[in-house]
């Protein structure tokens, strides 16, 4: 009898290690329940005003768990603060993975820190959408768990050069930079579209992160003879050159990324010298009457009244949605895989960013089109243009 309960137990032990792979196979970061998703972003530091980005993303969570989430699952959404300093976004990656157990990221602001954390989150199949940043380091060389939304620094760069030379007739233009992939992408674009037109930048002037003192810089750029100034830097710099250029009284126009398409926020920091600044844009205007924009700016009231209301805060919600689109796609059924066909069929998705696309394409270079604006004096901007297609 003690013989025929041991083989019984042995066959129950046997039983359970066979069948505890289906469990241990489980999808990370997917319960019955639950989708856990994380994000970074600088809550502190000099990059701080970007860190609205991450917090925009929970208010999109907050608006799908409202309306009982995706094919039955709540979004779990965990933020951390790395402070625009790659040794911390390192750290929170492996946080995410190893501790947390996130199924995706999504965005996280920064090159150099994003940078820290792309080879980590691809060797463990974390799919990874939208980083908050346009370098080709995302989409070269092609990550199968990677989708990159944000229009490319290059092409921005050399798309904002042309309405700056052609439409507006500025020859002498000067540039103020980042001295990372960010700023140097950005060069990249401007210098590409005047070598077309064989003539040269008459100045760039670069600026580390750390920099605090930019009166040579400003000094640099008013004995250029610039006509026209293209920065692309970060809240903090931006503020700083404005504050010395206006000091010596170097008056051009001015024109910028994206990245700095805040304008009220912009407004604010430099004291109303951002009015006049030309700027391209990734989504729609603060004010839109865009149905989206109606329905998020209700929840930002209900959910979020502490926060500002602006482009970087609801660019969190731009910068996910094409994310959540993919996990409605992929159905009930979630897992790395599945996500990762549906975004593949992706084509012309927009929310209340730039239309988006994956379907048919060779990179995953989703995001290809901006518009242009003019900041006004009283903070809102003058749409100038419609949404242009930004490719080389």
């Amino acid at each position: 009898m003690v013989k025929k309960n041991l083989i019984f137990v042995g066959l129950l032990v046997f039983t359970f290690f066979i069948s505890a792979p289906a469990s241990a196979q489980a999808v990370r970061g997917v319960t019955d329940t639950e989708i856990l998703i994380g994000q970074w972003g600088p809550q502190t530091g000099p990059a701080a005003p970007w860190g609205a980005v991450a917090r925009g993303t929970d208010l999109l969570v907050k608006i799908i768990n409202e309306e009982g989430g995706i094919h039955g699952r709540k979004l779990k959404y965990f933020l951390r603060d790395d402070s625009y300093m790659p040794a911390k976004t390192k750290a929170i990656a492996k946080e995410f993975v190893e501790q947390i157990g996130v199924f995706a990221v999504v965005g996280g602001v920064g090159v150099a820190t994003g940078m820290t954390a792309r080879d980590y989150l691809m060797e463990n199949k974390v799919p990874w959408f939208s980083p908050v940043t346009g370098v080709y380091e995302w989409i070269h060389p092609i990550q199968k768990h990677l989708f990159a939304m944000y229009p490319l620094y290059d092409d921005e760069a050399f798309n904002l050069t042309g309405y700056l030379y052609e439409k507006l007739g500025f020859k002498k233009i000067a540039m103020f930079y980042q001295n990372d992939d960010y700023g140097k992408q950005g060069v990249m674009g401007v210098e590409r579209y005047l070598l077309k037109h064989k003539i040269k930048l008459v100045e760039k002037v670069s600026a580390e992160v750390t920099d605090r003192d930019l009166s040579t810089h400003a000094l640099k750029l008013k004995n250029s003879g610039a006509e026209a100034v293209i920065m692309w830097t970060m809240p903090t710099h931006a503020a700083l050159i404005l504050a010395e250029t206006a000091k010596i009284g170097f008056k051009p126009q001015w024109a910028t990324s994206n990245t700095l398409s805040d304008s009220a926020l912009m407004m604010g920091i430099t004291r109303g010298l951002w009015t006049g600044m030309i700027n391209s844009n990734f989504a729609e205007l603060p004010d839109s009457n865009h149905p989206l924009m109606v329905k998020y700016r209700e929840a930002h009231k209900k959910f979020a009244p502490q926060e500002r209301w602006g482009v970087f805060y609801y660019a969190g919600m731009a910068f996910a949605e094409p994310f959540v689109e993919g996990v409605r796609r992929a159905g009930r059924n979630l897992t790395t895989e599945s996500w990762v066909k549906a975004m593949e069929t992706m084509k012309d998705f927009q929310g209340i960013g730039l239309p988006v696309t994956y379907a048919g394409l060779k990179d995953r270079q989703g995001g290809k089109h901006v518009f242009y604006g003019k900041v006004k004096p009283d903070g809102n901007i003058e749409r100038l243009t419609e949404w242009i297609k930004i490719t080389k």
